[in-house]
């Protein structure tokens, strides 16, 4: 299989200090496993950037490191290898045969990039520990690739929401009960953020767990002087609400409900299950038609665990809306998509801005990433154009020298 590279892509730039590291906690998993092939494949010409937005016209003025200069490591709390994963993403026509054959000789390097996670299921002793080991690793890996810097990408299961207490809003408070062994003061998604702040690096949520969404962590972030951004990536039916939605305000009409269902199967789909893991992304997904149409809405939401569906997933929605005198109409749409070919590119678009960010010396959220997020941190913007433009505008402006 052949690919020319589209006219857009970046050629290599000193002022981007690469090369860089992508830290993926949940690296075993499908979104991963996709996201690791892919960026394989484009370092060795048997794909094309179709998906990554860092890719396009859009973004040519940004100063981002190259794909040859991305070297990934992770934690996982499995230990599937990378090949079995990737051969059966394969099977549910996620990755296409011939990339696979491709890569399959480089996943054992990334292989050896790979550590333990943190199972708040098993592990025992106070947190401070596993931070001090997660942390550790990061530092390792990028000592031992010579990296300017790494960046901690979340895509690991969706976590219930945390329930909050005094410590999460002073960083003081928080960093004496971990030291507590008895005291499991932060859930798993917030540990991997304090490794992340600990280590130095930028860290980036893609799933609606509370991962850095702390006041103490943010205090974190900024003594550490990191940026971080999030939260769930927007992939499916809330990308497609946040392109429309919009149509509707601007053309005067009122929507009276919007109502959807979602199918899946996979990972997520067991992880959904759960009602108290399904709150999580429930909560992400209904803050934006309020904030597109401009008042409440009608809007129940579904999600049902299909298990055959594997990694492809379909949205129904139907949106009941009122026109000029009174009269009653609607839209009903369709998504099926395969949730990790659609988040994979997202995920190595992410890993290279928010190094650009770090480079150029940006610190706390990255409120204009809110474009890749159903829930963005910092901003209220759901709109996806105006998302769009204030990316742009952002990325093409950092100074690719910032502080070091």
């Amino acid at each position: 299989m052949t690919v020319t590279q589209r006219e857009t892509s970046h050629a290599p730039s000193p002022e981007t200090d690469a090369p860089v590291g992508v830290w993926l906690n949940g690296a075993r998993g499908s979104v991963a496993t996709t996201a690791i092939t892919g960026l394989l494949a484009l370092r060795a010409g048997m794909a094309d950037s179709t998906g990554c937005v860092t890719d396009t016209g859009m973004l040519r003025d940004a100063p981002l490191v190259s794909w040859t200069d991305l070297v990934v490591g992770g934690h996982d709390i499995v230990d599937t290898p990378l090949e079995k994963k990737a051969e059966s993403l394969v099977d549910s026509g996620v990755i296409p045969a011939p990339v696979l054959a491709a890569v399959r000789g480089s996943l054992p390097e990334v292989e050896q990039n790979l550590r333990t996670g943190y199972d708040a299921r098993t592990e025992t002793g106070p947190l401070a520990e596993v931070v001090d080991r997660l942390a550790g690793d990061i530092e390792e890996f990028r000592a031992r690739h010579g990296l300017s810097r790494v960046v901690v990408i979340n895509v690991s299961s969706t976590e219930p929401p945390a329930d909050h207490r005094p410590e999460h809003d002073d960083l003081d408070a928080l960093t004496r009960a971990l030291a507590d062994p008895d005291d499991k003061a932060l859930p798993a998604s917030s540990v991997v953020a304090y490794a992340a702040f600990r280590a130095g690096c930028g860290f980036v949520d893609f799933t609606p767990s509370t991962g850095a969404r702390l006041p103490a962590l943010e205090m974190l972030a900024q003594r550490e002087r990191v940026p971080f951004a999030g939260s769930d990536g927007k992939t499916g039916e809330t990308l497609l609400r946040t392109a429309l939605a919009p149509m509707f305000t601007s053309r005067a009409l009122h929507v009276l409900s919007w109502a959807g269902v979602n199918l899946l199967g996979g990972g997520d789909g067991a992880t959904l299950e759960d009602p108290r893991n399904a709150r999580s992304k429930l909560s992400s997904k209904s803050g934006v038609l309020p904030a597109l149409l401009g008042e409440d809405v009608t809007a129940p939401l579904h999600i049902d665990n299909v298990p055959d569906l594997g990694d492809h997933k379909t949205a129904w929605d139907h949106v009941s809306f009122e026109g000029f005198l009174g009269v009653r109409m609607s839209m009903q749409l369709t998504w099926s998509g395969v949730d990790s070919t659609l988040a994979a590119p997202l995920v190595l678009d992410l890993a290279r801005l928010t190094a650009a960010a770090h480079r150029a010396g940006h610190v706390g959220p990255i409120e204009e990433l809110g474009f890749f997020f159903k829930d963005p941190i910092g901003t209220d913007e759901h709109a996806l154009a105006e998302q769009a433009q204030a990316l742009a505008s952002w990325a093409n402006g950092l100074d690719g020298r910032g502080d070091s």
